[in-house]
């Protein structure tokens, strides 16, 4: 396209952000909510507004429900069917041992689709926020400095191909696990995902968990960890852990090896979900988050979400340390006049970056710890695998302890956090 059609379909804003799912939505919502002197003008720019069809981000622990209430959010959780959650419940061998959240705190479980289209209602609603369904093909960068300006974009309309220019002060790219602008952003400073495993998902119907309403995690001899959690009032998902190399064929290697040692009340259901359903997977990435806003990285644009930090989705705390993610930044933002001024905007990400360790960290090294214990594949693990089990099983702080860091009690001292554990009523 020539320079001069790029003009003429143009337009400005002071924030753009890329993507549409759980931290952009929110992160439109949140800085909208914010008061200036001059209320932002937000473009929110998403590829596909149809309702998602997604096997991950469908369970929140009890610290991001706090955050999504922080953020003005907490009736997203309303309407679609979303389920309270309780606790876990560990199987291994056929035993089970329940860890309740502590102060009868609860959780929710959902269908990733309902919960991003309502998070969506909202952006949409926001004062100052526009959401455009276009793809984003490339970034626009300043031709003498390098600083990134924006980005260009396809509208999806019949016909549409002419690729329309969108510029911002700020550009938030947060475009999720398979980032197309990650190296770009990051330079040299960035790290490189690093695939686990993949979970392999179906959705099971009317099944009756070992303990209602909790997340069962079942511990397979010589294989991942397998996760099942009802996201709806009939429907429970089903999250097989498969490491490298995947089996040729899935739905038989399942039923050979994981199906007999999974509890038998699942074992009809998850036949007739084999029969009938197609199985979904998703690789299961860590990206440990290198500090933004540094010599290599491009000036004019920041990364958030899964797009800059993934761990191992066992633990469920995905979306909690995204919420907390946006919390701070906005409130970190709100403190910058001039978003075209990198040199403030960067000291903010410096901040931003060790703020949300004591959340992010924990989580991270959690998830990171537990999936390579409940997925033992050599004798050594093996024995510690055991020993936790049995130490799950004397009950009272030996469980205690450990749900706290999960479900994001003990985060260390986020300000949302210490208000909502200091308000037991909180829902």
């Amino acid at each position: 396209m020539s320079q001069q059609n790029e003009t003429m379909w143009s337009t400005s804003y002071d924030i753009i952000i890329v993507g549409a799912g759980v931290v952009g939505c929110s992160f439109a919502h949140a800085l909208a909510s914010t008061k200036r002197a001059k209320p932002l003008r937000i473009c929110l720019l998403e590829r596909s507004l149809a309702e998602p069809d997604r096997i991950v981000g469908e369970l929140l622990q009890p610290g991001g429900v706090a955050l999504l209430q922080n953020l003005g959010l907490g009736d997203c959780t309303e309407g679609i069917d979303a389920v309270p959650v309780h606790g876990y419940c560990v199987v291994y061998d056929g035993q089970p041992v329940h860890i309740p959240y502590p102060n009868k705190r609860e959780g929710r479980s959902f269908h990733h689709g309902r919960f991003i289209q309502a998070l969506r209602e909202k952006a949409k609603k926001a004062p100052g926020v526009e959401v455009i369904e276009a793809t984003v093909s490339e970034l626009i960068e300043c031709s003498t400095s390098g600083r990134i300006l924006g980005v260009r974009a396809t509208r999806k309309a019949e016909g549409s191909v002419e690729k329309e220019a969108f510029f911002a002060d700020l550009t938030v790219v947060a475009d999720g696990c398979f980032s197309n602008f990650r190296q770009t952003i990051m330079g040299e400073d960035m790290v490189k995902p690093y695939v686990k495993s993949h979970f392999v998902g179906a959705i099971l119907e009317d099944v009756k968990l070992p303990v209602d309403k909790c997340g069962t995690v079942a511990l397979i001899k010589g294989q991942g960890p397998v996760l099942m959690y009802q996201i709806g009032t009939h429907e429970t998902r089903i999250l097989i852990d498969v490491k490298a190399p995947l089996p040729n064929d899935m739905k038989e290697w399942i039923t050979t090896n994981i199906l007999p040692q999974l509890p038998t009340s699942v074992h009809l259901a998850l036949n007739q979900a084999l029969d009938k359903d197609r199985l979904r997977r998703m690789p299961n990435s860590l990206l440990f988050p290198a500090e933004q806003g540094g010599r290599n990285h491009k000036e004019g644009a920041i990364l958030v979400g899964d797009s800059w930090n993934m761990r191992h989705p066992l633990t469920g705390g995905g979306m909690m340390v995204a919420f907390n993610d946006v919390v701070i930044l906005r409130d970190l933002l709100a403190e910058v006049k001039d978003l075209s001024d990198w040199k403030e905007v960067a000291n903010v990400l410096h901040r931003w970056h060790w703020i949300r360790k004591p959340l992010g960290a924990t989580v991270n090294v959690l998830s990171v710890a537990l999936y390579d214990l409940f997925g033992a594949d050599d004798t050594s693990l093996e024995v510690l695998r055991n020993g936790c089990f049995k130490y799950f099983q004397l009950g009272g702080e030996c469980v205690g302890g450990p749900v706290l860091l999960l479900s994001g009690y003990e985060s260390y001292p986020t300000p949302i956090i210490i208000t909502y554990l200091s308000h037991p009523s909180t829902p």
